[in-house]
């Protein structure tokens, strides 16, 4: 009761409802009647059609239309409550004292030292422990699921690095915890900044001199401790088959930073891995990291991050704690999500990869019902939330993993260790819970995604914390190939969901009512926006080229019904999308690639989803690059396109492309002979709306002479798939 009191006196948070909500239900009800009167003149048209080849073209429409009516529906869920919320820290010592700030338990995963190099993942790491923090009540746990003695290696000279670097950050208040960032940035000028650079410039060469070598030679280990650790390395350890290492590179209590202070806990965690038994990918690797950080510490508090994820905000925890710390509402408080922010975005985001609707503009909306969704990183957790529901607690195997036990032994006693080790065996998980009722889920590759709705499904609430200075930020892939295979991952994963027992639009709205659960399926079927994209990309264009009229003249009134639909999706959408801070260009170039992943993203996603349900195909986890090629990232700088690989995705975008132009002009020129422009402007108009976003395509195709252009091969097999597309139009009837 004095806690609630103090917060009644002193907010740690308040929540406004955005004024926009009202006007954007009063649009989507009109804008609903306007599809049912389309969907209406489908049905209509097809039902009156006078051949096969009518019906055919007049169903393809509806279907389309039909599926792009239950993408927007569900999109308008998001629309339905954002919120704004704030938080003030500064209040949070009239409600709990400092030395009774409950601990924080923060994971860290990476996979493969040559996409994700070892010091984007020290950095990240470096910046989470110099947080704003009691250092005695954080530990860094750092999965490295690629086993990789680089990353051990570079986590040691880390460790001894961190040293120095927490006291320096301390005493000058820097808030770019990131050495790398605050060395690339204007920071002060001192003797002892010049020295605490020349230390990191001199780890930093070290971890990429072993790196470059590709193993941890005999003159970078200086002690008999270290040399013992590597020996683990031998030639029967590989990334798919190797036994348990943890490695603890620092304790709170024994180790000191040069002031005296105590140094956070850092914990390499290499899980046991054979090719005999699944790893679950990135799943499996966190709840090992939830089991062996139970074993260890059990702190109440979890973030995740991903590897290159790195803190830009020292005060974050303290932010969280104004949620945690309210007890008004911590009883059901699953976890506080962050928005994924990046940093090194060229000027208008060619690749749409701020991904600005799903990380805030959604977010946002989804907080105003029962809360966001996870999103895989700058996410904080109650430990309690992967142990069933808010009234339903599902209890671990056995007692040491329960997320209430006090933790009374050293992490390095030999019963800890031992205990730790056995829990992150690759056969632990047999005949238990894990990844179905306890820890993250399993059974996709968007655990994220997955395991968040499932935790809002069994109860639990979350909350959105979007400070005006991002506290994350991360890297963002600078090609158009990794945009279009990370989309199409996620694609897959979603689909996996979708079409699973716990379905959103079964299951989900069963459990959190009807708009949660349609906001879920928005995303859960994101794959299907390639059916109707990929037909409204040939069939107009293919009859426009046989001079044939498939939508209403200009002259018919169900015209003005097309003109409102699109100008009311496009200008409703441009609109919402620069109320949350976007611009024009950005939102051009998020719609351009919307379509564009609907021929490849999309559309092959939905096909090895469809392969692998008939046991043709199935697909792995491909971890995203972070490693920078220079051309390319100054060919992104510029805002050009990244064309420069042979993938199966920019043949299907360059046939589109080469359609589209062609219909176009054939179509102009078939006016110009005197054909019917009243009747033939609409597939006009959408081949030409198609060409305008489709220009990088075709500039790397005929005018670019970089490695970035697209491969000649490519547009080869683009024009000869173009041609065979025309040849077999003109032939029916």
């Amino acid at each position: 009761m004095e806690g609630a009191a103090a917060i009644s006196k002193a907010p740690l948070h308040t929540l406004t409802f955005s004024p926009a909500t009202a006007a954007n239900r009063i649009f989507a009800a009109v804008y609903a009647c306007a599809v049912l009167a389309l969907l209406y003149h489908h049905a209509l048209t097809a039902l009156h059609a006078t051949s096969f080849l009518s019906f055919s073209l007049s169903f393809s429409f509806l279907l389309s239309d039909l599926i792009l009516a239950f993408m927007w529906a569900t999109n308008q869920c998001f629309r339905m409550g954002w919120v704004h919320r704030r938080v003030f820290p500064e209040n949070l010592r009239k409600v709990v004292r400092e030395e009774d700030f409950p601990a924080i338990d923060m994971f860290v995963c990476t996979a493969d030292p040559f996409k994700e190099p070892p010091m984007s993942v020290v950095n990240t790491a470096l910046s989470v422990m110099a947080y704003d923090y009691p250092a005695d009540k954080l530990s860094v746990y750092v999965s490295d699921d690629g086993g990789s003695d680089l990353t051990l290696f570079a986590f040691m000279e880390a460790a001894k690095f961190g040293s120095h670097w927490l006291p320096f950050c301390r005493r000058n208040k820097v808030v770019e915890r990131s050495p790398e960032v605050y060395f690339g940035s204007n920071y002060p000028q001192s003797n002892e900044t010049k020295q605490i650079k020349e230390m990191y410039e001199s780890m930093k060469q070290r971890v990429e001199t072993v790196v470059d070598k590709g193993k941890v030679t005999d003159d970078y280990v200086t002690t008999e401790q270290e040399r013992q650790t590597f020996n683990k390395w031998t030639d029967d350890f590989t990334r798919h088959d190797h036994p348990t290492v943890i490695q603890v590179l620092s304790e709170i209590g024994k180790d000191k930073d040069i002031t005296g202070q105590s140094m956070p806990n850092l914990i390499y965690v290499s899980r046991k891995k054979s090719r005999t038994s699944p790893h679950n990918f990135k799943a499996g690797a966190l709840n090992v990291l939830i089991r062996v950080s139970a074993v260890m510490t059990n702190a109440p508090i979890i973030l995740t991050l991903d590897c290159d994820m790195y803190s830009n905000d020292p005060q974050t925890p303290r932010r969280v704690l104004c949620y945690f710390a309210d007890t008004t509402i911590n009883s059901k408080l699953g976890y506080v999500q962050f928005p994924q922010r990046y940093h090194g975005l060229n000027k208008n985001d060619i690749y749409a990869c701020e991904f600005k609707r799903i990380v805030t503009k959604n977010t946002m909306a989804l907080d105003g019902l029962a809360g966001p969704n996870y999103v895989g990183t700058g996410c904080f957790f109650s430990r309690r939330v992967f142990f069933g529901g808010p009234s339903s607690f599902v209890s671990p195997e056995i007692p040491e993993l329960r997320p209430d036990r006090v933790v009374n032994k050293a992490i390095q006693a030999q019963s800890t260790l031992a205990l730790a080790h056995h829990v992150a065996n690759c056969k632990y998980e047999n005949q238990t819970n894990w990844g179905s009722k306890l820890g993250f889920k399993y059974g996709t590759v968007v655990e994220d995604f997955y395991t968040g709705f499932r935790m809002q499904c069994e109860g639990w609430k979350s909350v959105f914390c979007h400070p005006t200075r991002p506290a994350f930020l991360g890297d963002v892939p600078i090609t158009l190939n990794d945009v279009l295979n990370q989309i199409k991952r996620w694609s897959v994963g979603f689909l996996e969901v979708a079409f699973s027992k716990y379905s959103p639009v079964t299951f989900g709205v069963r459990a959190m009512g009807p708009i949660m659960g349609l906001c879920y399926a928005h995303y859960a079927f994101w794959a299907i926006w390639s059916i109707p994209l990929t037909i409204y990309a040939f069939l107009p264009q293919l009859a426009l080229l046989k001079g044939v009229s498939i939508f209403p003249k200009v002259s018919d009134t169900w015209f003005l019904l097309h003109v409102f639909l699109f100008l009311g999706a496009y200008v409703s959408d441009c609109v919402n999308y620069i109320l949350f801070e976007g611009t024009f260009q950005s939102w051009w170039n998020e719609q351009r690639m919307w379509m564009l992943k609907g021929v490849t993203s999309f559309l092959f996603a939905l096909v090895e989803f469809l392969t692998k349900c008939l046991s043709i195909a199935t697909h792995g986890f491909n971890v995203t690059s972070k490693v920078l090629d220079d051309e390319q990232s100054k060919r992104y700088d510029q805002g050009t396109f990244e064309f420069g690989v042979q993938s199966p995705m920019f043949v299907s975008l360059s046939t589109t492309a080469i359609v589209n132009l062609v219909a176009f002009f054939g179509g102009v020129i078939e006016v110009l002979k005197g054909g019917d422009f009243d009747g033939l402007f609409v597939q006009m108009f959408v081949a030409g709306f198609v060409v305008v976003n489709c220009w990088p395509i075709y500039e790397a195709m005929v005018f670019r002479t970089d490695k970035g252009r697209m491969p000649t091969k490519t547009t080869l097999i683009s024009t000869f798939l173009a041609w065979v597309l025309y040849t077999t139009a003109s032939h029916i009837p």
